[in-house]
């Protein structure tokens, strides 16, 4: 039976990791094995506390200090020993009820990666300027990489394993995201995108991007691009 690591990368989200975890692990996933990596990425908040209680149901690595998104996602990776990885946030706003619609396309041997997108799927009202930001820049990486998906920020990539190899994330931050596409896309793997449901929070509510992160988007598609 194939196995599926869902890593989760978690700083300072006190308020919705115990729901989160609890969702991840009562998600069932018919045909496949589950492991939950959970990377505590120096949480200065009760989340620390919170995750000792989940020790047991799955693996929890705490680093000890904040070192960002990227450094997170990437030291899940390390642990991770699933056929096919997803790639999980705490805070919500994403459902793992959306995980049927994430694997069914590996049924295909040809399909390497999966991307959930938010605007293919139904989803809360988002703030205009950050949409517009959004789809800014993934317009540039379909120009840039000769592409044509729909949401390159997802939070939701699905992968097989394989599509790591030799692939050097140099990403910390939020850059983990275009990095990661560009790399995906320029090794020549095309992404299949599938619908899925997404609740945004406002920055009221914790969402941590800024248009700054988008600057460095583009900086990163444009370096992975012409140098990396």
């Amino acid at each position: 039976m194939r196995t599926v690591s869902v890593i989760i990368p978690v700083y300072n989200e006190a308020k919705t990791i115990d729901e989160a975890l609890e969702k991840v692990i009562k998600q069932p996933l018919p045909g496949f094995q589950k492991e939950v990596i959970v990377i505590d990425d120096g949480s200065t908040d009760d989340t620390t506390k919170l995750l000792k209680k989940w020790e047991r149901k799955c693996t929890v690595v705490y680093l000890s200090r904040n070192n960002g998104k990227g450094f997170a996602v990437t030291s899940g990776f390390k642990k991770a020993i699933g056929d096919i990885l997803i790639i999980q946030d705490a805070d919500l706003e994403y459902s793992p009820s959306d995980y049927p619609q994430l694997l069914s396309p590996f049924e295909n041997s040809h399909v390497q990666v999966v991307y959930g997108s938010r605007f293919l799927g139904p989803h809360l009202s988002t703030m205009f300027i950050y949409e517009l930001g959004n789809k800014f820049v993934t317009l540039v990486t379909n120009i840039l990489f000769n592409t044509n998906i729909t949401d390159m920020e997802t939070g939701y990539k699905a992968f097989r394993r394989e599509v790591l190899a030799n692939m050097n994330i140099r990403a910390k931050r939020f850059d983990f995201e275009p990095e990661f596409t560009a790399k995906v896309l320029k090794a020549g793997h095309q992404i299949y995108e599938v619908p899925i449901s997404y609740y945004g929070r406002k920055f009221n509510e914790g969402k941590k991007l800024t248009w700054k992160d988008g600057v460095i988007a583009l900086f990163v598609l444009l370096r992975c691009r012409l140098v990396d």
